[in-house]
């Protein structure tokens, strides 16, 4: 079977459209968030400045280093994307909604 898997989060968004979306945002202005968890991570302003099949590569505005993140981590939400329209920052996914669970009430007559 010959076929191709594509992956897709919760909000329906698939790495074909996330791709898409980082390839025309080459030369474009971003800011990256990234968690650590712990209240370690950061947030970055970076330039796009290639991409790849697998993966995609930034250049820091700051110190001039670049770095390269696949197109899962942004899928995954590892890494946060939002991109710079000249005023702000607007993100490059929208912000998932969470789902509230209702609790079932524990029978403690029980034991």
């Amino acid at each position: 079977m010959g076929g191709s898997v594509i992956y897709e989060n919760s909000s329906g968004i698939n790495i074909t459209k996330v791709k898409s979306d980082i390839s025309e945002l080459v030369g474009k202005q971003i800011m990256l968030k990234r968690s650590f968890g712990r209240d370690r991570g950061y947030e970055k302003v970076a330039v796009v400045e290639k991409i790849y099949p697998s993966l995609f590569k930034v250049k820091f505005e700051k110190n001039d280093f670049g770095e390269s993140y696949s197109y899962s981590d942004i899928l995954t939400r590892t890494v946060e994307v939002s991109v710079y329209n000249g005023v702000d920052y607007n993100p490059l996914l929208p912000p998932l909604e969470l789902k509230k669970k209702k609790l079932s009430r524990i029978n403690t007559n029980v034991l």
